[in-house]
């Protein structure tokens, strides 16, 4: 497989992955946001916040990676949020929560904190640097935007 076919499998696979994550999450800010305050380190008006922003920032993020567009940014936006997403993870897991992680289906406790999850997020981290590596600023279009 060459590499940029394997770029556009990932970005698409990765994209899709956060647009799916974020639109379980806008439907209901209220059940994600108590995900969110479950992990005890952030402020409520901070979990508030982002129970209503951060999924409309998966959502575009993913939607951008879909379609090759602001590839940099895309990948770096993904990035951060994996990051994140590992700290938060690994806290809870330190300090023993039993928790949903809030990744899918907000409070339903269908996704539990757990070392999988942790994998999970590692995975896409490393998809996201690659990507964000691999990209190249474009003057115009090629055949690997689509």
């Amino acid at each position: 497989m060459n590499r940029t076919l394997l770029i556009v499998i990932l970005r698409i696979f990765l994209g899709v992955v956060f647009i799916l994550a974020g639109a379980s999450k806008i439907g209901n800010p209220a059940a994600f946001a108590e995900d969110i305050d479950n992990y005890r380190m952030l402020p409520y008006a901070l979990v508030t916040f982002l129970a209503i922003v951060l999924p409309w920032i998966e959502i575009c993020a993913g939607i951008l990676l879909v379609f090759g567009k602001f590839l940099h940014g895309a990948a770096f936006t993904v990035l951060v949020l994996n990051m994140v997403f590992i700290i938060a993870i690994s806290s809870a897991l330190a300090r023993g929560l039993s928790i949903d992680c809030g990744c899918f289906s907000p409070g339903t406790g269908a996704a539990k904190v757990g070392v999988l999850r942790l994998i999970e997020d590692f995975i896409f981290l490393a998809i996201a640097v690659y990507i964000f590596r691999t990209a190249h600023h474009k003057a115009k279009p090629s055949k690997a935007d689509f």
